[in-house]
């Protein structure tokens, strides 16, 4: 009959386990692994997620990957692993967006409107080529005579200007 003792020794810890990754026990590996940082600018590279506080580095196929924390966990959770980059964006894609599921059904809301405009986490740049006209929110900081006693703080409510032609 075989022994069911521990056969490796954890480098980090000294723990007597049975499996190692990376020569480390489970504990100390995601210890470790969850302390990797990723770089300035990255993104989840399932979602696109860009907020760096929600992104990990993580373990896929021997390349360490930022993503984040819905989509690493997600990731690791899968059996069986998919073995490329895009197999792995499919499986974790949500089905909805590949295509419209209201498709032959009546749309029942008050205004049927498509609420799905554009990807909320890529950047949604306005092509309109329309500027704001921000004039009227400009402040004007005026300096009182040394003299003059006036509050720290007042609102001044500006005298519309008369424009010629009008």
């Amino acid at each position: 009959m075989e022994s069911a003792s521990p056969s490796f020794v954890c480098e980090v810890c000294g723990a007597r386990v049975a499996t190692l990754r990376r020569g480390r026990c489970w504990i100390c590996y995601v210890r470790w692994a969850e302390a990797r940082p990723v770089g300035i600018g990255a993104s989840c590279c399932i979602c696109g997620e860009r907020r760096r506080d929600n992104l990990r580095a993580v373990e896929f196929q021997g390349w360490w990957m930022p993503m984040c924390h819905n989509c690493g966990s997600r990731a690791v959770a899968l059996s069986p692993m998919p073995q490329t980059l895009e197999a792995l964006r499919q499986r974790l894609a949500r089905d909805r967006r590949w295509s419209d599921r209201r498709l032959g059904r009546n749309d029942h809301r008050l205004t049927p409107v498509e609420r799905r405009g554009s990807e909320r986490r890529a950047l949604a740049l306005d092509t309109s080529g329309v500027w704001l006209d921000a004039e009227d929110l400009i402040v004007e900081i005026a300096e009182a005579d040394p003299g003059d006693e006036v509050e720290a703080t007042r609102i001044n409510i500006p005298v519309p200007e008369e424009r010629p032609g009008t």
